[in-house]
């Protein structure tokens, strides 16, 4: 039982076959890629909404940042969101983001991170919370997220969103 449960999840993510110390091909960065959408789609329902504005500014940081051709990103993201909802935890995307990019690419992401955070106008505190989570998972260092956080509030037209007030529920 133990095999069929471990196949299971290793199926989930084709880790790609590939060392870290090569260059990755295109079918190992589709793999790697999805693993970032699935973390923005991730992110993107961190304050339970996933609205139109958060998914056009994911489906432009796939196109822009990410290489992703415009015709495929409709399906990028569909095939993200199921991965997405099927995951376990987070740990499964970041790692094999974490051992396919290096620190610049990571930075793009992270920034990605923050922008999209803001995009709907506001960042609730659980949404900071998941951006920083995830950041320890990539191994990025508290700086370079605070570097990544300026630049994507600095570039962005949402810059001054505000955090949501504190929910007293919580």
């Amino acid at each position: 039982m133990l095999k069929s449960f471990r196949a299971y999840f290793e199926d989930k993510i084709k880790k790609p076959t590939l060392e870290p110390t090569q260059a990755a091909t295109a079918p190992e960065m589709i793999v790697v890629r999805r693993a970032a959408a699935a973390l923005l789609i991730e992110l993107a329902y961190a304050d339970d909404e996933f609205v139109p504005a958060e998914k056009e500014y994911i489906e432009r940081a796939l196109v822009r940042q990410f290489g992703v051709a415009e015709e495929e990103v409709h399906q990028l993201v569909q095939l993200a969101e199921r991965e997405q909802r099927e995951a376990v935890d987070h740990y499964q995307f970041t790692s094999l983001i974490s051992e396919y990019y290096d620190l610049s690419q990571k930075m793009v992401l992270a920034e990605v991170m923050w922008g999209l955070v803001a995009s709907d106008g506001k960042i609730a505190n659980h949404e900071s919370y998941l951006v920083r989570k995830l950041s320890k998972l990539l191994e990025i260092e508290p700086g370079y997220l605070a570097e990544a956080r300026r630049r994507a509030f600095g570039r962005d037209s949402t810059a001054e969103a505000k955090p949501a007030p504190e929910d007293p529920s919580e």
